[in-house]
């Protein structure tokens, strides 16, 4: 015993130093040292197998060249077999599963399941295969396969003018510009909840010590929800946010706009007589909104500025500019914070700042604002609406 525990000794401070085949050469040459009985005794100390100590003591046996020459720790074909080796199979019939599961093959048994490398190796034992659901994974990943997320890139039908009306867009926009007149976009962010709720994204904080949130997403019946509204200053990158209590419409929405020209716009543009927004085609700003028209010959009226109007095409939202100018960098502002009051929303929206010069003012809005009201066509009527000879009905103006 006391010779195993020598050579335990001696590998433990050898063996970080040395190699795979470093170390098969040194426990085959103090198993020749030993002589007869060695090897059992090297390998109850290293643990290395008897087979490699033997393979060693044969390369040793072999003289210096054999020894010298090979620049690598295993002979040609040493090592575990591949699994694909061993059961040529297997690969095809791992992708059969994957590929049938992605394509919709109504016989595939995992078209209803998640597809886990778990799920996997199980229906490949159905199969007669004999693999750890590890296997699978380093199958996959050689056959250029990766996690991967859904990603919106698919935006339904697209109509056949879109890429006109956004030219329209752009050369309207030069065009306000030039003339050192405000351009606009406007658009809803999303509901949030009001309450210790999950907040998506992380922050920094001390180890151990996350901020405890409760465990469903129900809303507080006295909190509630809020609506921030946003309008987003193309040229001066600044923006005002109003975040309403009650209902997001079309009054809402132009009652941001009245808010931001008051407190930002107008201060900013004194001598402005007109005024550009770029909106979305649906929800409270949306371009078949009776109420968004009349209400927007209120606020011309009021202010004075002829108002022009342009329309994204439908399903085309997100190429609006508010939405990665303005509404990522709140998101990413208030990421992993709970959203426990509505003036915790104000304050972290109007926190808001970038390397890039982005300025956010935000204000609560407890305003009501009644879903429901009809317009009538003489109302509608009333409204000094001049349509563009491009697509009328996404592009107008509005004057006072």
């Amino acid at each position: 015993m006391e010779i195993v525990e020598q050579i335990r000794s001696k590998f433990s401070a050898l063996a970080p130093v040395l190699n795979e085949r470093g170390q098969r050469l040194w426990a085959a040459a103090e198993a020749r040292v030993l002589g007869r009985g060695g090897i059992s005794r090297v390998s109850e100390a290293t643990g290395i197998s008897h087979v490699t100590i033997r393979h060693g003591v044969a390369e040793l046996a072999s003289g210096p060249q054999e020894i010298v020459t090979p620049h690598r720790s295993r002979e040609a074909g040493g090592g575990r077999r591949k699994a694909t080796a061993a059961d040529p199979t297997l690969m095809a019939d791992l992708l059969s599963l994957v590929e049938s599961a992605t394509r919709g093959d109504p016989e595939s048994p995992l078209l209803w399941t998640s597809k886990s490398v778990r799920r996997l190796a199980v229906e490949l034992g159905r199969k007669g295969h004999c693999v750890a659901p590890q296997t699978v994974a380093n199958l996959l990943h050689e056959a250029k396969y990766s996690l991967q997320a859904n990603r919106k890139t698919k935006e339904g039908a697209s109509h056949p003018d879109r890429n006109e009306q956004f030219e329209y867009i752009s050369r309207r926009v030069k065009y306000w510009q030039a003339r050192g007149e405000p351009v606009i976009s406007v658009d809803t962010k999303k509901k949030e909840l009001v309450g210790e709720f999950k907040n998506g994204g992380q922050e920094w904080r001390p180890a151990g010590s996350p901020e405890k949130v409760l465990v469903h997403d129900f809303a507080d019946p006295e909190l509630g929800k809020v609506v921030p509204y946003g309008v987003y200053d193309v040229a001066r990158n600044s923006g005002w946010v109003s975040v309403g209590t009650d209902h997001d419409t079309a009054q809402f929405a132009v009652q941001t706009i009245r808010l931001w020209w008051r407190r930002m716009g107008r201060p900013m543009y004194p001598r402005a007589k007109g005024l550009l927004v770029t909106a979305d085609g649906g929800g409270s700003n949306g371009s078949r909104s009776r109420l968004w028209k009349v209400e927007l010959q209120r606020f011309s009226s009021e202010s004075g500025l002829r108002v022009e109007v342009c329309h994204f095409p439908p399903g085309t939202s997100k190429w609006n500019k508010i939405e990665h100018r303005m509404f990522c960098h709140i998101t990413e502002n208030w990421r992993g914070r709970p959203l426990t009051s509505c003036e915790v929303i104000v304050n972290l929206i109007a926190a808001t700042k970038t390397a890039a010069g982005l300025r956010v003012k935000a204000a609560l809005d407890e305003h009501e604002y009644p879903t429901g009201l009809r317009i009538a066509d003489e109302d509608l009527a009333a409204v000094h609406l001049k349509p563009a000879k491009f697509h009328g009905e996404w592009n107008y103006t509005i004057a006072p």
